[in-house]
């Protein structure tokens, strides 16, 4: 397989990946109809940088040190899945609370300001959310062992990590749009409280799922 086809085949395989439902495309999609299109966005940049992140740390071999050493992935896998548990409880506890409008969440200070860090708090969010599962890691470690050529152009490992954000900030930034519409927005409104914890327990489950993983 030439170096072209190679890289073709992991980013599909990998937009195959970040298709599949999970904690990031809920925690985005959550984001996008709960608070604005903007930080819906924001938050794909986010799990764009994390596949980035991800991606560097297979090819620089530090997936197979996480495989060697036991303690290492043990404590990740822990402190992700704690994280993903928090966030499904903060979910649940807000189901009953009503949707906060940008206006009254802007009252006290300068309505920029309030978009800053509505925007730097999705992204990190996002971010975390995405780094908060060493799965993700061992996936990309996966799918770059199996697919990778052998005696490969020094060109392919500088051009896959911007790549690899490409893909998955595009996908997630298609998430927000199509979620931060008038007709989802409008849909959620009518039913929050169920949404909120549905949303939450799928979040919690995740998160206990990685904790009692091997």
């Amino acid at each position: 397989m030439s170096a072209t086809l190679a890289l073709l085949a992991m980013l599909g395989t990998l937009l195959l990946g970040a298709i599949s439902p999970g904690p990031s495309f809920v925690l985005v999609s959550r984001i996008a109809v709960t608070q604005s299109r903007a930080r819906g966005l924001a938050a794909a940049l986010g799990m764009g940088l994390g596949g980035a992140l991800f991606a560097t740390l297979a090819l620089l071999g530090l997936v197979a040190l996480l495989l060697q050493v036991e303690a290492l992935a043990l404590l990740i896998r822990v402190a992700g899945g704690l994280y993903l548990m928090w966030l499904g409880w903060r979910i649940w506890r807000g189901a009953d609370a009503p949707l906060a409008m940008e206006a009254h969440a802007q009252a006290g200070m300068g309505a920029s300001a309030a978009a800053r860090g509505g925007l730097g708090r999705a992204f990190l969010l996002a971010l975390g959310t995405q780094l908060s599962n060493p799965k993700t890691a061992l996936f990309y470690g996966s799918i770059f062992a199996a697919l990778l050529p052998q005696g490969m152009p020094g060109w392919l490992p500088i051009v896959l990590p911007p790549l690899v954000f490409l893909v998955e900030a595009g996908w997630y930034a298609l998430v927000a749009v199509a979620f931060s519409a008038a007709t989802p927005r409008a849909a959620y409104l009518r039913s929050k409280g169920w949404l909120d914890r549905a949303a939450g327990a799928v979040m919690a489950a995740l998160g206990l799922r990685l904790l009692l993983s091997r």
